[in-house]
């Protein structure tokens, strides 16, 4: 059915507000715009990446009909307390997974986190979670801002790794769903994340060598002026 047509279905209408997340797919919001109602940012959790469920309550007007948590990175969102929320406010509470998510390949890809884990410096690494299926490895480059991360990842793939920056800029500064908001833990995410790849197929070497590169770097890297 997709998320127009759920929330549709829910009783979602024109004027209504929904509770979606500020860091990520911006599918979602989109959604909400096209059945004019009014997409509400909320602030995510540092450590998962998902819906922050104390900036879910706070989120929450007298306008509020639903709130939509996405499960990242492979990595679930906290359902019970955001189902909590939404019994406590009378909220439609959506659930959706990332686009192209591949639960399939989960084990394989664990292990391979199991070895990142132990192995790397530098860097901070997920934290892990009982059901992380890991569809990204996504660590942080915690430093000043932008140009520590990205001098980082352009190092790697220097090096050959494949490495990519998750998600590129708030959903609140997108085109057409700009909100003149502020969430810090969406800001600080936006600025140090990066996903080092983790496909299936990697060996055990691919892998380790992955992991060498990243170490031999030494964590942050200066700013190139």
């Amino acid at each position: 059915m997709g998320t127009v047509g759920t929330l549709r279905s829910a009783g979602v209408r024109a004027g209504d507000e929904v509770v979606v997340p500020a860091y990520g797919n911006a599918e979602v919001a989109r959604a909400v715009v096209e059945l004019e109602a009014v997409p509400v940012f909320a602030d995510v959790d540092a450590d998962s990446y998902c819906l922050d469920p104390a900036a879910v309550a706070d989120a929450v007007t007298g306008r509020s009909a639903a709130v939509v948590a996405v499960h990242r990175f492979g990595r679930p969102a906290e359902m019970a307390w955001i189902r909590e929320i939404g019994q406590r406010y009378g909220l439609l509470v959506l659930v959706e997974d990332e686009p192209g998510a591949r639960p399939d390949a989960a084990e394989s890809r664990r292990e391979h986190a199991r070895y990142l884990d132990g192995r790397l410096s530098g860097v901070r690494t997920p934290v892990p979670a009982s059901g992380h299926r890991y569809e990204q490895y996504v660590v942080r480059v915690p430093g000043n801002g932008r140009p520590d991360r990205d001098a980082f990842a352009r190092a790697l793939r220097a090096k050959g790794v494949g490495c990519k920056v998750p998600v590129q800029t708030p959903v609140y500064r997108m085109p057409g769903l700009r909100r003149d908001v502020f969430l810090p833990e969406t800001e600080r995410a936006v600025d140090e994340t990066l996903a080092l790849p983790l496909d299936e197929g990697m060996t055990r070497r691919e892998v380790q060598r992955m992991a060498g590169a990243c170490n031999a770097l030494g964590g942050l890297l200066q700013p190139a002026f």
